[in-house]
């Protein structure tokens, strides 16, 4: 293929009709000013997207405009080309053309010559180009030069530095620097890659005979890498040290915390070191403090069930419960709640273990059990801070449901989590925990129990036939209209990591405290709130959000069944 030509964007878009020439001329004096690229400039102000830039480029150089969305490349072609020089370059080679002894290679700017001509001496190979864009190709970038292989490198160095003797980290501490080097390199590369992957928990397991590390993504655990039993100790040794734990202490189970900074994000690392059979086994969950709070509009909730969920949390008194078990997304909405709230005509409080997101304009507080500064403190003194919103992290135990109760009562909004399996079991654990029924009928307004499932990646999405369990529990859920409907699975590729499934969506149920309900709490009936509150659902329930997710092809049957077996009625 010929070199590319030099071309103006300008005149290409202008040409293509894609902008104006009074637009062109307010981008030009615009990156005048700022010294952005046209491009970006064009995109930030809305005239054009990065699709419509890609698309005119690749009809004016007569070449392919490939969708890395859709595209399923082969991660060891892509490899031919070193990870820093296709973030250099701003290129990915996307397959090899053995007719022509050739390599397609996508380029964010395919008339970059200094960029083409280094390309050609890196691969040694005759180039065909194709416009990529350039968000799809960094996010490419991070999937496919992954850090396994550097990991698996740096444990066997840590290895070799050990040799056979054994070194009781602990007694020596900080003292030694004989695990320095190797230990920070793999630590760095273990936290690198956990990033890109999108993991939220980081376990490290020590085994009889190996050390195993494991990512959470998307609620499941995937195996990284193994390594030997031995460099088990040297890594919860450092992990101590950086999150200010007792590093002699081995017999005992420790939480602490720390921070780094990891590919230009800010990660909040939660750690908790645990005694095992063969070590200390280590788990930290990771908190991305550079990114924004999720949205109440991108959480997943129904529009209807939104739409009631914001006019209650707008009353300027009550209790708002969310209710899930741990990691089914509980705190991400109560802080897209806030984030609502959040303005300067109110104060806002939040009593947490811990801290997981920080909210500017937020004042945010951490318990800590050890200096007597338990939820039930903190929240008496965080009324007399004249809040007009609280948000407690856990409804733990009686004392402190009570006294967010009493706040409820008294002119404050209070929104908490409690662990129960559903909305209408919620109330009645309540009242299990010795809360007075007065408080409960009189403060709580609105209860929201959801769960996390797994989308398909749409990148690889297909039809997918039915097992025969899948198909008899749709059955009973759908009736006869379940054997007319399709359903999809991901069959995997590179942008999921062959798992078929890209992220996580909510599901929810909410129940509304309506006077009957209220009522029959305040008669302390049971089975007449129960019947009540199912009747007022209307089916509403948790299982039918998740199978209206499979219909719509979100998700699979076999997650929305996952998820379901958690509520089995």
């Amino acid at each position: 293929m010929p070199k590319p030509v030099k071309i103006r964007l300008g005149e290409v878009l202008t040409q293509q009709k894609l902008i104006s020439q009074e637009q062109l001329k307010f981008a030009l004096d615009e990156q005048k000013r700022t010294g952005r690229k046209l491009g970006r400039v064009l995109m930030e102000n809305g005239l054009v997207t990065e699709d419509d830039i890609c698309g005119a480029l690749a009809r004016q150089l007569a070449i392919p405009y490939v969708n890395l969305k859709y595209y399923n490349v082969d991660p060891n072609t892509v490899r031919l080309l070193p990870e820093s020089q296709a973030r250099r370059f701003r290129a990915i080679v996307l397959e090899r053309r053995d007719s022509s002894n050739s390599l397609l290679v996508g380029m964010a700017d395919p008339v970059d010559l200094f960029a083409y001509d280094e390309l050609s001496r890196a691969l040694k190979k005759n180039i065909d180009l194709a416009v990529v864009n350039e968000g799809a190709l960094l996010q490419a970038i991070d999937r496919i030069y992954r850090k396994t292989e550097e990991i698996t490198d740096f444990a066997r160095e840590l290895e070799q530095d050990l040799g056979d003797v054994h070194v009781d980290f602990g007694a020596i501490g900080a003292a030694t620097g004989l695990e320095e080097a190797p230990i920070v390199k793999l630590l760095q590369s273990v936290f690198d890659d956990a990033v890109q992957a999108r993991a939220s928990d980081i376990h490290i397991e020590p085994q009889e005979e190996r050390l195993q590390i494991r990512f959470r993504i998307d609620g499941m655990l995937h195996l990284q890498t193994e390594a030997d039993i031995k460099i088990a100790s040297s890594l919860a040794l450092r992990l101590k040290l950086m999150s200010g734990l007792d590093i002699a202490e081995k017999r005992l189970p420790q939480d602490g915390r720390f921070n780094i900074k990891v590919r230009q994000q800010q990660i909040d690392v939660r750690i908790s070191t645990m005694p095992t059979q063969y070590g200390e086994s280590v788990v930290m969950r990771l908190l991305n403090q550079s990114g924004d709070i999720l949205k109440l509009d991108s959480i997943g909730m129904p529009a209807d069930m939104l739409e009631r969920f914001r006019a209650i949390i707008r009353r300027p008194n009550g209790l708002v419960l969310v209710t899930g078990p741990t990691g089914s997304g509980k705190t991400t909405t109560l802080y897209g709640a806030l984030a609502e709230l959040n303005t300067q005509a109110s104060k806002l409080i939040t009593v947490e273990d811990p801290v997981e997101y920080r909210l500017p304009g937020v004042n945010q507080v951490q318990v800590n059990e050890k200096i007597d500064l338990s939820f039930a403190r903190v929240l008496r003194s965080a009324l007399r801070q004249d809040p007009d919103v609280v948000l407690v992290g856990e409804m733990r135990d009686q004392e402190t449901a009570q006294i967010g109760m009493r706040a409820a009562m008294t002119g404050h909004l209070v929104l908490s989590t409690l662990h129960t399996n559903d909305v209408v079991s919620t109330p009645i654990r309540l009242l299990d925990m010795a809360v007075p029924r007065y408080l409960v009928a009189t403060s709580l307004q609105v209860v929201v129990a959801q769960r996390l499932v797994r989308m398909v990646c749409e990148s690889c999405a297909e039809p997918q036939e039915l097992r025969p369990t899948e198909r008899e529990w749709l059955k009973a859920e759908l009736g006869d209209t379940a054997a007319a409907r399709t359903f999809v699975h991901g069959r995997g590729c590179m942008h999921c990591n062959g798992t078929g499934f890209l992220g996580r969506t909510g599901v929810y149920e909410m129940l509304e405290m309506t006077e009957a309900l209220t009522d029959a709490v305040s008669r302390h009936e049971p089975a007449h709130f129960v019947k009540a509150a199912q009747a007022q659902m209307g089916g509403r329930t948790l299982r039918r959000h998740a199978v209206a997710l499979a219909v719509g092809g979100k998700t699979t049957v076999s997650e929305a069944m996952r998820v379901s077996s958690q509520f089995e009625d």
